[in-house]
């Protein structure tokens, strides 16, 4: 991670905590490793586009609140010749059905200030919140699902993945991903 010495060169910031850690999709000027207070990181949106279907609906990470909580993550720092842009990109991408709440929170940068960084919370009364699913109930969806973006578990995987390389390991995830792994080998070896 680049250590900012100042920020003047960053217009937005953008706090990523699931496939935004990986697939940005926007050019940044900086990324930190940065924490978001009071908030965790959950599958708790059901995907009907990206992960899943409106028939079969996968799971996408969220913020979900939570006092106690804290979720790591990356700040991306956006020039501001692109900010417009990457604010079209991300609202196409984040708010396709309206499940994500855009957001300004205060974010703390691991070697850096707080900074207050656009985030995508979610929405806990809209009808893709399903905040509190068993983690095995999870692993089942995600196993299964498929969007316009690809398989879930490939979402679940590069997420975990990223996170660890990234020394910012969620053993909720890690879980999650040896549990699908087990029911996709068993899902190939019965269809067989």
């Amino acid at each position: 991670m680049n250590t900012p010495d100042q920020t003047s060169d960053v217009a937005l910031w953008v706090f990523g905590y699931g496939s935004l850690v990986w697939n940005p999709g926007f050019p940044f000027v900086r990324r930190e490793l940065a924490t978001l207070p009071g908030y965790h990181r959950s599958f708790c949106m059901r995907s009907i586009h990206h992960r899943g279907t409106v028939d079969a609906p996968g799971l996408v990470l969220a913020l979900d609140p939570r006092p106690d909580a804290a979720c790591s993550g990356v700040a991306f720092g956006v020039a501001p010749a692109a900010v417009e842009q990457t604010l079209f990109d991300l609202r196409e991408r984040e708010l396709v059905s309206s499940a994500y709440l855009e957001m300004r929170l205060d974010v703390r940068l691991d070697h850096g200030p707080e900074v207050s960084a656009l985030t995508y919370v979610v929405d806990p009364d809209h009808g893709q919140y399903c905040g509190g699913l068993p983690l095995d109930e999870q692993a089942a969806i995600i196993a299964r699902a498929h969007g316009g973006r690809g398989p879930n578990a490939d979402y679940l995987i590069h997420t975990a993945s990223h996170l660890s390389q990234l020394g910012l390991e969620d053993p909720e995830l890690d879980w999650l991903v040896a549990r699908v792994l087990e029911l996709t080998d068993v899902n190939r070896t019965a269809d067989h």
